[in-house]
């Protein structure tokens, strides 16, 4: 560690002054991140042990996670998924974060990119079942298309209510993942914590996954973990723009 940067941030409005260090890292990208919170970690009680290697300091009883490892770990994720696009060129990233402060990232990074989201709940079988899923989505995408069309008028009024609540709910479930019509190249998670199932359908399905995850999360089921407060808005604004660049710069 050659330098530590000082910063002043506020939480739950109280001052702390944190100390972060790092080495061979950009000080502009280091700021940023201090100012999007991205080094709040958990309560020391709740750390995971295989997590330890990623934390810098505790202050006030919170972990402090080392910027220079989740740096560190961004550009292993972005190496990866330059050797993926270069491989594949259309590659497609399913991107997973049903915490409320995690849909407008992920929901922006979907649109822009094309890729399928996940951020309502997790459907069980979306990977490991995929055939049974995508049939499901197929009758959702065959509702809607003959709603459109006018198809639904011939039923009763009794009948086309029951079709709209049942295309309402499909919509609900269905509607960030009905193009994927393939089991995704790999997963980003923004909240690993809380997203175990889609997690373990993937370790299942032999699917790569890169994870947005905190102190009290487990490491070694991911194959690209990215130590980071995954709670906050601003922090995973942060997290999400940096994938915005990576994804500009491999997919060209």
């Amino acid at each position: 560690m050659n330098t530590a940067l000082n910063s002043k941030t506020e939480e739950n409005g109280e001052e702390v002054v944190e100390e972060v260090a790092t080495s061979e890292v950009d000080k502009a990208t280091l700021e940023e991140m201090i100012k999007a919170g991205v080094f709040y970690g958990r309560k020391k009680s709740k750390t995971n042990p295989k997590m330890k290697r990623y934390i810098f300091g505790t202050r006030n009883a919170i972990e402090i996670i080392d910027l220079s490892e989740t740096l560190k770990l961004l550009g292993v994720a972005k190496k990866f998924l330059e050797e993926l696009f270069k491989v594949k060129p259309k590659a497609q990233i399913l991107l997973v974060g049903t915490h409320p402060s995690a849909e407008e990232a992920i929901k922006t990074l979907g649109k822009k990119f094309s890729f399928p989201i996940v951020v309502t709940r997790w459907i069980g079988g979306t990977l490991t079942n995929f055939k049974t899923i995508n049939a499901r989505i197929q009758k959702f995408k065959d509702l809607k298309s003959k709603k459109a069309s006018g198809a639904l008028e011939k039923y009763t009024k009794k009948e086309q209510v029951m079709f709209a609540k049942e295309i309402e709910r499909m919509e609900r479930i269905f509607s960030g993942i009905e193009n994927m019509t393939e089991l995704p190249d790999a997963l980003l998670v923004i909240n690993a914590k809380i997203h175990e199932a889609a997690i373990k359908e993937a370790i299942i399905a032999k699917i790569p996954v890169m994870a947005v995850l905190n102190t009290d999360t487990n490491p070694s089921l991911i194959d690209f973990p990215i130590p980071s407060n995954d709670g906050t808005k601003p922090s995973i604004n942060w997290i999400s723009s940096y994938f915005d660049k990576i994804f500009e710069e491999v997919r060209k």
